[in-house]
């Protein structure tokens, strides 16, 4: 082997090494760049997310403000003063005033029972063609049957009765 060789395989070994090194460091340095980069693209959508709430709220308080424009200009409204909240329910009542002589009575029921002569029939069932309440009676009777309870009976009496309550809720 001649000493040029030897010198030449020396040199390539270290022209290698030096480029391993060079690969290695660039390697590092591309990842930092990209973690720099991930870290960028999430602040960035920090700042949007940032910058859309913000933009919601100054839009609100922008409503808001011309909504209080209006309700002073075009309305009339205003703010609720300190002397206008009710301390009580005495003072409450003293703003009511009495009912006029010549006033409605005040209506305590809403509800009207219609009469059967009035040309009214009872609601029949598609199905089997008996009344509504023919049926609801037989269901209901048959129901108190099923379970051993008796129409005779009182609510104390059929809550008085040792685990009957209980057996009929398991079931």
């Amino acid at each position: 082997m001649a000493p040029g060789s030897r010198l030449r395989h020396i040199g390539w070994a270290v022209a290698l090494s030096i480029c391993i090194t060079g690969f290695v460091a660039l390697t590092f340095r591309v990842n930092a760049v990209k973690s720099e980069v991930r870290l960028a693209e999430r602040r960035i959508i920090a700042l949007e997310q940032e910058k859309q709430i913000l933009e919601t709220e100054f839009e609100t308080r922008a409503n808001q403000q011309q909504l209080a424009n209006w309700n002073k200009v075009e309305f009339g409204y205003s703010a609720p003063r300190a002397e206008q909240y009710l301390e009580n329910e005495r003072e409450l009542a003293q703003l009511g005033l009495a009912r006029d002589i010549g006033a409605p009575s005040p209506i305590r029921v809403a509800r009207a029972s219609v009469p059967e002569e009035a040309g009214f029939t009872a609601m029949v069932s598609p199905m089997t063609g008996k009344s509504v309440s023919e049926e609801e009676t037989v269901s209901d009777h048959a129901r108190r049957q099923d379970t051993g309870i008796s129409a005779t009976r009182s609510l104390a009496e059929r809550l008085a009765r040792n685990g009957s309550f209980g057996a009929q809720v398991a079931e």
